[in-house]
């Protein structure tokens, strides 16, 4: 297989074996990438025997010299560092070992998020000036734009150093990804004041407010949907939870929508009448639309969708990682990264 150097596109290798449908939703996904993004190059990295039959039963045309044999496969329900341990032939683990030898530019999976976390921890190693990679959560604004929360789970228990990680980390993408030259920063906690917080909070505003980054203070959880910053910052904790339940806000409307619309005709018309309007509401809720999450922080482009992603979430998780690689995005964090490294 040619190394990077020798190949202009870039390459992006996705876990096959990664998710609740794989490997379909993965064949699927990967050749609609491929049919809108000519400049990429994908390694399917999985059970070339199983990824063969989903190919053909799917009837789409993929280059079988592209798949990468990965005997084991990580589970759900495997234990991720464990896991590393127990399968290293696991098409998680040799997905990002592609990208640690340079054979690939990114790696994307919707396989066990703690595996992928792991894997992209001790593979590729964090960039200089992190101490702790982060996720962050894409959630729609009442403006139109997007807010992202840092962090949304890769860890518990952040110390204050973390979030200022966290938000020089979250505004680079931002800025890159959305073209927003001063993206705004707001640290999450109980009350706009500086006294509210807990000591995490307290002392995670006193090094944010000594940087450079547009740092605006504290803010609320209803500013996360109002769009008041582009950037909130917190303990994965805490973002875990806002990230799963702004999951399941469109499964609740959707399920509202469909209770009304059977209470009568006349409702039901009412539903059909808008029914264009309610699906675009709807997909800017979707996660689908954006199909994962990044992991920043580690010395690799790595995307982790959710487990049940769609043949379209996958593609959109296949275009991020393109769209990350094309930007440079890895020596940017690190040119960035080592300025508050010593703080």
């Amino acid at each position: 297989m040619s190394d990077l150097k020798n190949n202009l596109k870039c390459t992006i290798a996705v876990d096959a074996m990664g998710g609740d449908f794989a490997p379909v939703n993965e064949v699927l996904g990967s050749v609609q990438a491929l049919k809108e993004n000519p400049g990429i190059k994908i390694l399917l990295v999985g059970k070339k025997d199983i990824i063969l039959k989903a190919i053909d039963e799917t009837g789409v045309d993929f280059n079988p010299e592209n798949i990468v044999n990965a005997d084991q496969v990580i589970e759900m329900s495997d234990g991720p560092t464990v896991s590393l341990k127990s399968k290293p032939d696991s098409s998680l683990a040799v997905g990002v070992r592609l990208v640690k030898e340079k054979r690939a530019n990114a790696f994307v999976s919707a396989g066990n998020t703690g595996a992928v976390l792991a894997a992209a921890t001790f593979i590729l190693g964090r960039i200089k000036g992190v101490s702790r990679p982060t996720i962050g959560a894409t959630i729609p604004t009442n403006s139109g734009g997007i807010c992202y929360v840092y962090d949304a789970g890769a860890s518990v228990d952040s110390k204050p150093m973390h979030l200022l990680e966290y938000a020089a980390l979250g505004t680079i993408y931002s800025r890159e990804i959305n073209g927003i030259e001063k993206p705004k920063v707001g640290l999450l906690s109980v009350g706009e004041e500086k006294s509210k917080g807990n000591e995490l909070t307290f002392s995670a505003y006193k090094l944010l407010e000594k940087t450079d980054l547009n740092f605006v203070g504290n803010v609320e959880g209803r500013d996360i949907l109002k769009g008041t910053v582009e950037i909130v910052v917190c303990d994965g904790f805490v973002g875990n939870i806002i990230l799963k339940f702004a999951e399941s806000v469109t499964g609740f409307l959707k399920a509202k929508l469909k209770a009304y619309a059977a209470q009568g005709l006349i409702n039901k018309l009412k539903i059909l009448a808008v029914k264009g309007t309610l699906k675009n509401v709807l997909k800017d809720l979707d996660y689908q639309s954006y199909g994962g999450v990044p992991l920043l922080g580690v010395n690799g482009i790595c995307i982790i969708g959710h487990g049940s992603s769609t043949p379209l979430a996958v593609k959109n998780m296949i275009v991020r990682a393109k769209e990350m690689n094309d930007k440079n995005l890895i020596q940017k964090f690190e040119e960035i990264l080592t300025t508050y490294a010593d703080k």
